[in-house]
Parts: C-alpha cells; sequence; structure tokens
C-alpha cells in the first residue's frame, strides 16, 4: 500500500485528507474505502503474484492499483464498473500512476463478472450486495476465492468464498463493515430496493 499514492486516487479538493483514514466521497455517490478497510480486505482476498483478479466496482481504481502492485506484470486485474463517469476517473487514475499496463477497466454491470477473461484466481467486490452473485462464484477458479461485503443497506459482514479444486463452497462470514450498495442484477436493482 505505501507504494501506490492515494492522493491521485481522490479528487483534487480533498487531497488534504489522502492518507486519513476515512472513506472520502468520489463522486456519483460513491466513495473510495478507508484505508483500513483496503488493507482488511486485501488481507481477506490473499491475492499472489501472477494472479487474475476481478474486481467488482472499480470506484477511482485505488483497490486496483494495490491489487496491481502484489499481482505485478505476470498478473492482471479486470475492474468493472457500473457508473460510466467513474470509469473515466479510474482509467486516467490508474493510468497516472502507471497501472494501465496491469489494470483493465470495464464498464458494465459488476453482479454478472466479466466472463470474456473467466476464469479468475480472485474476486473482490467493493460494494454490500444483498447475496453473493451466482456469476462471480461461477467465474472463480477451483482454488479460487471472493471477498464480498454481504447483508443489508446498513450493515454488511465481509464474506470470505472459497472454492476448493473439487468445486466445492465454503463461505465464512467475517469482519462488519458498511458499503455503498452493490447495483446491478444481482445486486441491488435500483432506487426502489434501496429506499
Amino acid at each position: 500500500m505505501s507504494k501506490v499514492p492515494r492522493e491521485l486516487f481522490i479528487p483534487p479538493n480533498l487531497r488534504d485528507y489522502a492518507y486519513v483514514d476515512t472513506p472520502l466521497p468520489i463522486g456519483y455517490g460513491q466513495t473510495i474505502s478507508a484505508p483500513h478497510m483496503v488493507a482488511l480486505m486485501t488481507e481477506a482476498l490473499d491475492p499472489r503474484e501472477g494472479d487474475k483478479v476481478l474486481e467488482v466496482g472499480t470506484g477511482s481504481g485505488y483497490q486496483a492499483a494495490i491489487l496491481a502492485e502484489i499481482v505485478g506484470d505476470s498478473g492482471h486485474v479486470y475492474t468493472i464498473e457500473i457508473v460510466k463517469e467513474l470509469v473515466e476517473f479510474a482509467r486516467e487514475n490508474l493510468r497516472r500512476a502507471g497501472y494501465l499496463n496491469r489494470v483493465t477497466v470495464i464498464h458494465g454491470d459488476g453482479t454478472l463478472g466479466y466472463e470474456a477473461e473467466a476464469p479468475y484466481d480472485r474476486i473482490i467486490v467493493t460494494a454490500a450486495a444483498p447475496e453473493i452473485p451466482k456469476p462471480l462464484i461461477d467465474q472463480l477458479k477451483p482454488g479460487g476465492r471472493l471477498v464480498i461485503p454481504v447483508g443489508d443497506l446498513y450493515i454488511q459482514y465481509l464474506t470470505i468464498v472459497t472454492k476448493d479444486l473439487n468445486n466445492n463452497i465454503k463461505v465464512e462470514r467475517d469482519t462488519p463493515c458498511v458499503f455503498v450498495p452493490l447495483i446491478g442484477k444481482y445486486g441491488w436493482r435500483g432506487v426502489k430496493d434501496i429506499i
């Protein structure tokens, strides 16, 4: 984390707060997670050098940059964002920080995963889901791991899903947390679901 300049991933007017351990708004009702939560989720995900990782919820691109630093030149991060304006914001942030060679930013419904590059060694979701989207479990490699906040709109638990080499699934509930809602077919479908 010390190698990734967090100030490049937040709006210019908030750069003085880049290293305060709190979520910060990045526009469009979205936030960049607090550094401690990025660390907790990354540790739970346990990415390795050379891994192919899917991130759902690009936001500003910060978590993708952290993952790119870990997977190195032999790995790759595919990150998908439903808010079109944030796709461009993240892509520019990742370009300035020097990670676009290891990160592909996609506009789309992350609850569907990204079938074109599946399966993945690791999948991380950085928004709150009412349940674990089945397409993400399907796109996880045998031996893979998925980390996702699951719960209602007010509190979630980091949930760790592991798939063994025989495709058996184990689900563990971990740290309580609060994330913005995951929007999409297998998330919160829109304002009506959120209110």
